[in-house]
């Protein structure tokens, strides 16, 4: 396992100030932040985060940090063997192996969120972890609740599950009959459920219409777990079916990749492919200071 593998985190890791250091200190990253709209930019700088969580924002606002992130990191000579992206951050892991452009990736990313957030509105809802049970036993909850869908599978004992407005408090009540415990996330719609299905039809008209390159790595999809093989195809159905993280991870450490970077603001990641196998190593790089700690390890 000597291959080393880029991890992106996606929606819900976004908060104000993520990545200034490194817009401050190089040229490359500078010009991804001034790509974006201005008012995402400021956002991102000075928030408020409430401003900051619409998806309209977080989604470009967290495509830009990843890269940055993942920018600083080619800036010190680290170039990594392939990469993974959780939810959103398959995205710019899309970027980072020459799939799509960077402009191209912020259109795309512009035009999915918007699609997103119009579909959040229409159909209310959110997201919560599920944690200390099985994933089969959320599976079952889920089947049991009008509204509530297994969304990420994280790792064993822990499953994102999508929800309806109205359906949260019988998920609470059910997973807390089970002894588990449940965390809203800061995300603002019910993401890869059902309850998205309007916006995958949008997005897979628009990516119709786009050039997509042989990406340069690989990149291990969400949807199957595997190498990617038509982005196309998932791009379209990545919105409404659910995040098979741990068997990416697992996936990636059977083919070799043993260290794994995540590239973005927070720590989620790491913890998250620590919870699926212990013997790899992980490293988070999220501004100057985490930089130099992965430079010296």
């Amino acid at each position: 396992m000597n291959k080393t593998a880029i991890v992106f985190p996606g929606q819900g890791a976004q908060k104000v100030g993520m990545c200034f250091d490194f817009y401050e200190k190089f040229d490359s990253v500078i010009k991804i932040f001034n790509s974006l709209d201005a008012s995402v930019k400021e956002f991102i700088f000075k928030g408020p985060q409430e401003s900051l969580n619409l998806t309209i924002n977080a989604q470009p606002a967290l495509f830009a940090a990843d890269l940055a992130c993942a920018t600083a990191l080619k800036e010190i000579g680290v170039e990594a063997d392939g990469a993974a992206g959780f939810s959103f951050g398959e995205i710019p892991a899309l970027v980072y192996c020459g799939a799509i452009g960077l402009e191209q990736g912020l259109d795309f990313i512009n035009f999915r969120a918007k699609a997103m957030q119009d579909c959040a509105e229409k159909n209310k809802g959110g997201m919560a972890a599920i944690m200390g049970l099985p994933a089969e036993t959320v599976v079952s909850i889920c089947s049991e609740i009008n509204g509530a869908y297994p969304a990420n599978f994280n790792s064993k004992n822990q499953t994102v599950v999508a929800f309806s407005e109205n359906a949260f408090d019988d998920l609470a009540a059910v997973v807390g009959s089970h002894k588990g415990k449940i965390i809203k996330l800061a995300v603002n719609g019910a993401f890869h459920s059902p309850l998205m299905n309007e916006a995958a039809d949008k997005i897979k008209i628009y990516l119709e219409k786009i050039k997509i390159n042989e990406a340069v790595k690989p990149i291990y999809s969400n949807f199957t777990a595997q190498v990617y093989s038509s982005p196309r195809d998932l791009l379209a159905r990545h919105v409404n079916s659910p995040v098979k993280w741990r068997e990416s991870i697992e996936n990636m450490i059977n083919d070799g990749f043993g260290t794994f970077i995540e590239a973005g603001p927070g720590k989620t990641l790491t913890g998250l492919i620590q919870k699926i196998n212990s013997d790899v190593k992980v490293f988070n790089v999220f501004d100057s200071q985490s930089l130099e700690n992965f430079k010296n390890r």
